[in-house]
């Protein structure tokens, strides 16, 4: 079973990549963007067939190492 990590900052936390990313975006002529927030995507394949503990398990590997919970903030999807 697959699983999809979405991770991106909490609001509040300042995001200079993101920052980077809206500043080239206007110097290449997209004008109107007025922020932008970027985060990570992370893909796990794993053993487990029921999807409910797979996502459980998944949750756990963020909590635990994947994710910074003070800083980010995650979502987790069974594919």
């Amino acid at each position: 079973m697959k699983a999809r990590v979405f991770v991106t900052l909490k609001n509040g936390v300042l995001d200079p990549q993101g920052e980077a990313i809206r500043h080239a975006l206007g110097t290449l002529g997209f004008a109107g963007v007025e922020g932008v927030r970027q985060g990570k995507v992370i893909d796990l394949d794993l053993v487990e067939t029921d999807p409910a503990r797979a996502e459980a398990a998944a949750a756990e590997m963020c909590e635990k190492l994947l994710v910074n919970t003070i800083i980010e903030n995650y979502r987790v999807e069974i594919l």
